[in-house]
């Protein structure tokens, strides 16, 4: 994916996928930022893209900077959340100080990023930013789902240059960067293009589905919460 697409999709980039599903997943996700980092805090959404969550993590109360190499999608994010600290560059080489940040976080990120050794740069990025004890936060496609080609397929964010970044990659990219994991799963189910009125009953399955092992291990998203070590040299 290149900085190039980004930009000629931005103005349209939050209606690719349905309004009420894309509220599910931000009060997902802003649930579980919260509960285990909860605000005030320095927050850095690596990938910010228009920066819909990191407005909804604003408004909790956290100080949040969206980083994203896209200007198109950043003039969204400037309009539409000014609260938000927006800021172009790159996730394998971020124009931060060591330790600036308690949370570093990348939502449906690393997939774009594909490469192997770009995913291990800018995991080390993302640890590198954060202050010694605190948290990096990577939430991305989980390749045992088989929906995720079908989609992929339908949504113009994705062209085709994308991977699917196995479990075991992540969590050897943050124990190489010095961050130890300290919970992983798998979360969430509701498919993207639910009809609203089937929303509710999707997010009971999604839920049982969840607390179930052998099932969450299809869920949609892996998700690792890591802290950097104590001490750790940036």
């Amino acid at each position: 994916m290149t900085r190039t697409h980004f930009d000629e999709i931005a103005a349209d980039y939050d209606e690719s996928l349905p309004a009420h599903v894309t509220t599910h997943y931000l009060d997902k996700r802003a649930r579980f930022v919260r509960d285990r980092v909860p605000p005030p805090g320095q927050i850095l959404d690596v990938g910010c893209g228009t920066g819909r969550l990191a407005a909804r993590l604003a408004g909790l109360g956290y100080e949040v900077a969206g980083l994203d190499p896209s200007a198109g999608m950043l003039e969204v994010l400037r309009k539409q959340a000014p609260e938000v600290r927006a800021v172009q560059g790159s996730a394998t080489e971020m124009p931060f100080g060591d330790a600036e940040f308690d949370l570093s976080f990348s939502i449906a990120t690393m997939h774009h990023i594909a490469d192997p050794v770009a995913i291990r740069d800018a995991l080390a990025e993302m640890v590198r930013v954060v202050k010694p004890g605190g948290r990096i936060l990577v939430w991305d496609h989980n390749p045992r789902n088989p929906y995720w080609p079908h989609l992929m397929e339908r949504v113009p964010q994705d062209i085709g240059a994308e991977r699917l970044i196995p479990l075991d990659e992540l969590i050897a990219g943050l124990r190489a960067a010095d961050a130890q994991p300290v919970c992983v799963s798998q979360l969430g189910l509701v498919p993207d293009f639910t009809p609203r009125p089937l929303l509710a009953a999707a997010a009971a399955l999604e839920r049982l589905a969840e607390r179930t092992p052998v099932i969450r291990r299809r869920c949609a998203h892996n998700v690792v919460l890591a802290a950097k070590r104590c001490g750790a040299i940036p």
